[in-house]
């Protein structure tokens, strides 16, 4: 088993690399639970249904074109194809990347104090009918 610590991810939004400024990523993937349960089961049954899921990342924000605010700014309301892998080397069975598309439906552009780092958070919900796809190569 090969443990490390989480500080070279990469997360690609709409084909732009935003890795410098994540600071957490976490993508859920969910299936519905549907029961099945019929008589004569003492305990209930279910199977799997649609997945579902929302993503959730972290920036340090940043102005800058081809940055943060740009990218998000560009990307609201549509869908956006989204792919974290867990470090930045090439893509490979130690190293795979997730690949789903999400809707922007909420940005903030703004959302701090006085003094504190200029940051942002999304979570976007997953709007792609094939899922979560796991590439190897």
């Amino acid at each position: 088993m090969t443990t490390f610590a989480l500080v070279d991810a990469r997360v690609e939004v709409n084909s732009v690399d935003l890795s410098d400024w994540v600071t957490s990523v976490q993508l859920p993937i969910e299936f519905a639970a549907l029961q099945d349960t019929a008589m004569g089961d003492s305990a209930h049954s279910r199977i799997a249904g649609l997945e579902d899921g929302t993503i959730t990342i972290n920036f340090n924000d940043d102005f800058a074109a081809s940055s943060v605010d740009a990218t998000i700014w560009a990307a609201r309301k549509t869908v956006v194809v989204i792919k974290v892998r867990p470090t930045s080397a090439a893509i490979s069975a130690t190293n795979p990347e997730y690949v789903g598309s999400y809707l922007v439906n909420q940005i903030s552009p703004f959302g701090n104090s006085v003094g504190e780092l200029a940051t942002r958070s999304v979570a976007w919900p997953l709007s792609d009918p094939d899922g979560v796809a796991r590439n190897t190569a």
